[in-house]
């Protein structure tokens, strides 16, 4: 059993957090910046909550972050009352936030000035695998640090595995989203299509799904996309943030990028639509609209 604190307590970190309290037996503080939401926390998986990423980072042994954006990132680590104040020499610090590969290693050299270490660990998996304590999760760091580390993150996981140093687990995850996001728009054709074409969608899912054209995606949300049917997990104003960051990368690496980008701006159309909170599925809507 570990110390441990994780910090950002949204639709993802929840269920983790919960994770690493009950199937791993850690002793677990959270933090999140509405207090109503760590003490809901608490009230259902035991532990201890803080009152700031600080209070609650205080002797741990293991920190995890799962928050919004980069700058969210920065402020639960090396703000005021970031986590980075009070965690003691030879902690590590797990970052979950689906954030920049610039972001990762800008933490890394704050988290060494202080004596600890700092994996980048985005996951992917959605709200389901969070709850079901399936994820998958893309690390980035040293392989002592990621040996010591992944013992605690299997708590939440059904795929850890280490891709290079800082950094490579975000790098990682951008290679995820740019391949969910052509398959989803494919999706999303294939079945404004087939119903333009007067067939049985179920009937053709059933057959398409067992040969090359067979995806997780169109295993589980064929039917709900085809009934229009859009509340089902990762938001579209987080799919723009992520292929933001997927963007902007590619501009400094050099890649090309052009269904990413294409299908970025799909993603704003469905915004427009008021699809803001929809799933990423509904790039459909747009077609039928």
């Amino acid at each position: 059993m570990a110390k441990v604190a994780f910090i950002g307590l949204g639709v993802m970190g929840f269920p983790m957090a919960g994770h690493l309290k009950t199937k791993g037996g850690h002793d677990v503080t959270v933090y999140n910046r509405t207090t109503a939401k760590a003490q809901s926390w608490v009230e259902k998986f035991g532990g201890a909550y803080g009152k700031t990423p600080a209070e609650a980072a205080q002797d741990a042994d293991f920190v995890f972050t799962c928050v919004g954006n980069d700058d969210d990132l920065r402020s639960v680590t090396t703000g005021p009352g970031g986590v980075l104040e009070t965690m003691k020499p030879g902690a590590i610090l797990i970052d979950n936030t689906t954030a920049s590969a610039e972001v990762a290693r800008e933490l890394d050299a704050a988290a060494r000035n202080k004596g600890v270490s700092f994996i980048d660990a985005p996951v992917s998996g959605g709200q389901a695998g969070a709850e079901n304590g399936v994820l998958t999760v893309m690390c980035g760091g040293e392989e002592e640090v990621f040996a010591k580390a992944k013992p605690v993150i299997d708590a939440y996981a059904r795929m850890v595995g280490l891709m290079g140093p800082v950094g490579a687990g975000q790098l990682t995850k951008m290679i995820n989203q740019i391949c969910i996001a052509g398959l989803v728009q494919g999706l999303a054709e294939g079945i404004h299509f087939g119903k333009k074409a007067g067939l049985d969608i179920e009937k053709v899912v059933e057959v398409i799904s067992k040969g090359a054209a067979g995806s997780w995606q169109m295993e589980n949300r064929h039917k709900t996309m085809a009934r229009g049917e859009y509340e089902f997990g990762f938001a579209v104003d987080w799919m723009r943030k992520d292929l933001g960051i997927v963007l902007n990368e590619a501009k400094r690496n050099g890649a090309t990028l052009p269904v990413t980008a294409l299908v970025d701006q799909f993603y704003g159309e469905v915004q427009k639509l008021g699809g803001n909170r929809w799933d990423t599925s509904s790039l459909l809507a747009r077609l039928e609209k």
